[in-house]
């Protein structure tokens, strides 16, 4: 409901956005973070600034985390005296994280005991969307969890229930984000074959684009990031590493084997090493220049 108190924890790079969506949609906020350069915006407009993610959920009944890594949600959730679990007031928990569907649901065992419900809602859209309310939501919970929920979500873009069972909206984002980074590396390397051959960059884009082979990085990420040099599309390619290594353990956890996930995972590690995990997801391209001694520019 419009004007009911909830909970932030993890107001970084897509938290942020999102939470100030929830300020302009007239909600309440609560919120927390490590970073008080990423609290500060929010508290400027309102929000109470909480001490803790356990003080966050001893202020709200429906709190709702944006965090980077699996073991960071384990932490902020389940750790210690200033975890979210010990909060006095949360009910409903809904992670925006992506953490793959291994810890989903093993966190999601752990709330239950203390009788907090659980709701995977990972994210798609990047910041962009986060900023825009955009964002593909996929979430699995409980169908009256979803009900209650669905104003909070729909502030931020499309729903997208999956099911009820803890777990499968991470295995639906894991996939997106898996063919994202998929489509990122391929194209990368057939436009640095393309330029070192003399085709123009922009030239070839535009053909793929009319053509079979358009995708999510010819569309957006190339024009954006990598045509004009600037190679800032904005998701770290520490983050893309870490999703597509989820989906890939994942899947061969299942018994799926993932020839073409594997590679795209070396890729990542690649750019990772060689730029650092604070790079832009787009230095893959950067790679390829490297490799092939070429600059791919518009």
């Amino acid at each position: 409901m419009v004007g009911e108190m909830l909970g932030f924890v993890g107001v970084g790079r897509m938290g942020g956005p999102m939470a100030s969506r929830l300020l302009d949609a007239g909600y309440r906020l609560c919120v927390y973070d490590l970073s008080e350069a990423a609290t500060a915006p929010l508290v400027a407009r309102g929000a109470e600034l909480a001490a803790s993610p356990a003080e966050v959920a001893s202020s709200a009944e429906i709190v709702l985390i944006s965090l980077p890594t699996p073991d960071v949600v384990r932490q902020v959730v389940l750790g210690g005296n200033g975890g979210i679990i010990n909060g006095s007031k949360v009910r409903l928990l809904i992670d925006l994280s992506t953490t793959g569907p291994g810890v989903a649901t093993e966190v999601a065992a752990q709330v239950a005991e203390r009788k907090i419900g659980w709701v995977d809602a990972p994210v798609s859209g990047g910041v962009t969307g986060a900023k825009a309310g955009t964002l593909a939501l996929m979430v699995s919970c409980p169908k009256p969890a979803l009900q209650e929920i669905e104003p909070v979500l729909k502030v931020f873009g499309r729903l997208f229930h999956t099911g009820e069972k803890p777990g499968l909206a991470q295995t639906a984002k894991l996939a997106n984000n898996l063919l994202a980074a998929t489509a990122l590396v391929a194209t990368s390397e057939v436009m640095a074959m393309g330029v070192k051959a003399g085709l123009d960059a922009k030239v070839l884009i535009d053909i793929i684009n009319a053509s079979s082979g358009r995708n999510s990085a010819t569309q957006d990420k190339f024009p954006r990031a990598v045509l004009p040099g600037t190679f800032d599309f904005g998701f770290t390619t520490a983050l893309s590493y870490k999703d597509v290594r989820l989906c890939v353990d994942e899947a061969e956890a299942m018994g799926v084997p993932m020839v073409v996930g594997a590679a795209v995972r070396q890729m990542l590690a690649v750019t990772k090493a060689r730029f650092g995990g604070d790079s832009d997801f787009t230095f893959v391209a950067k790679v390829l220049e490297e490799w092939a001694g070429v600059e791919i520019r518009g």
